[in-house]
């Protein structure tokens, strides 16, 4: 287990933010990760929208040693927050470790020996320390291996910085453990000058520290905040999460993503299609590590050749399969298209059309998108139509467990998009026609005629 610690002792840097965001990345991307909140503002548990009055026990109880009382195991206190991704909240409580600890012996090595018990359980531990330099400082320093110091892109900031790591390398010292210190660049606005300046300062004098890695200023990482979510639900499609999924990998030793490149020359539409394809096999390998492309979640499939980026939905019916053309046709193509004289029916009424397809399909002048999710609780939809936004856009059952409809008026266009369902981003299963985003996922692709 990898264990870094998020530290600074001047507040409003990013430390809780990254700290939050850089586990859920790690756990999106499949790592067994552990936030542990070493801070008694217990911010952590609030930004993952942890009730507050439900917390029976906190990593305060799990550092207390026998004759204090009853002690808890760090797995008997952690929240589940998502697949792969746990925390071990704080509260008020442990402000108080450093009185009840002080003089004793080992009380540096608390937290080391409680972490060193779930060690085998998870493959990251990400600490968010206090705005302060002590003893709770110190036992996030004894366990853990790596240390990142948030530096917001400000002057007050840089100002500090030189006496920030001073004192983390005499704490380094004392403690005795080799730490890797390394500082990351936050809230990094480009548009400002003295943000410009202030990275090239820190790329100059912290040159052999500095991450190449940097978040930057955006309003969707405090919106998700507020909302009680990682960036990794509230909008994936957003600046913050490619700046910490970016980090994560980073921190996993990947380098960024250098895609096949695209030739100047115009290309022909078949040859585009292939060079797409390219690039999309590229970044789905770097994605998932592997050559397949699942069109189900959960679902392994054989490899096999990309679908084109650039291709429309088309329906999957529960009474037939339509057959996939080379290039898909738009949607008001698949409606033109008269049926075989053989499947020739009598026409139907619009009711009866929605309820015998899954997927896209256009019906008069709006865009249905129909699914089949049996154990679904809630089932959302985003895209370029309604800014990515999913809450405004539900699904609904309409009285039919299991299938889940909405109508959109669409205005002719290409549009993406993917389903939520029960918070977790999906691509839509019964649209074969994807493109990859820039973080490396499938985007669903439908074009109203």
């Amino acid at each position: 287990m990898r264990t870094i610690a998020i530290i600074n002792q001047k507040g409003g840097c990013g430390k809780t933010t990254t700290s939050i965001n850089l586990a859920a990345c790690l756990a999106r991307l499949g790592q067994k990760t552990l936030l542990v909140d070493m801070d008694p503002q217990g911010h952590c548990g609030v930004g993952l929208a942890v009730p507050e009055e439900q917390i029976e026990r906190t990593i305060y109880d799990a550092l207390l040693e026998e004759n204090d009382g009853k002690v808890a195991k760090v797995g008997e206190v952690v929240w589940q927050i998502a697949s792969d991704f746990d925390l071990a909240p704080s509260n008020i409580k442990l402000a108080a470790f450093e009185q009840v600890f002080a003089g004793r012996v080992g009380r540096e090595d608390r937290l080391k020996v409680a972490l060193d018990a779930v060690r085998n359980n998870y493959q990251w531990a990400i600490l968010d320390c206090p705005p302060s330099v002590g003893l709770l400082t110190f036992n996030a320093l004894r366990a853990c291996d790596e240390v990142i110091v948030p530096v917001e892109t400000g002057f007050f900031s840089l100002h500090g910085l030189t006496k920030m790591m001073e004192t983390l390398e005499m704490m380094k010292d004392r403690c005795s453990n080799e730490i890797l210190i390394r500082v990351l660049p936050t809230l990094y606005d480009t548009r400002t000058k003295l943000a410009r300046e202030v990275l090239s300062e820190l790329r100059n004098k912290f040159r052999d520290y500095l991450m190449e890695s940097t978040v930057n200023f955006n309003t969707k990482l405090k919106e998700a905040a507020s909302f009680g979510q990682p960036i990794t639900e509230y909008d994936p499609g957003s600046r913050g999460y490619k700046d910490f999924v970016n980090l994560a990998r980073e921190l996993m030793g990947h380098r960024p993503t250098e895609l096949e490149a695209t030739p100047s020359e115009r290309l022909s539409r078949p040859a585009e299609l292939v060079q797409r394809a390219k690039q999309l096999a590229q970044l789905t390998n770097v994605q998932f590590g592997r050559n397949t492309v699942p069109t189900q979640p959960g679902a392994q499939q054989p490899a096999q050749q990309p679908v084109p980026a650039v291709a429309v939905a088309t329906t999957t019916t529960a009474a037939q399969h339509l057959e996939v053309p080379a290039v898909a046709p738009r949607i008001a193509d698949v409606e033109a298209a008269p049926a075989p004289v053989a499947q020739q029916q009598l026409p139907k009424s619009t009711a009866q059309k929605i309820d015998e397809f899954y997927g896209v399909k256009q019906v008069g002048d709006e865009v249905v998108f129909a699914a089949k999710f049996t154990d679904a609780r809630k089932v959302l939809i985003a895209g370029d139509f309604n800014n990515w936004q999913p809450m405004s856009t539900p699904m609904h059952t309409n009285g039919a467990p299991g299938h889940w409809v909405t109508k959109l008026p669409l205005a002719p266009g290409r549009y993406r998009y993917r389903l939520v369902v029960d918070g977790k981003w999906i691509t839509d299963p019964n649209n074969k026609y994807v493109e990859t985003n820039q973080f490396g996922e499938l985007n669903n692709i439908v074009e109203v005629a």
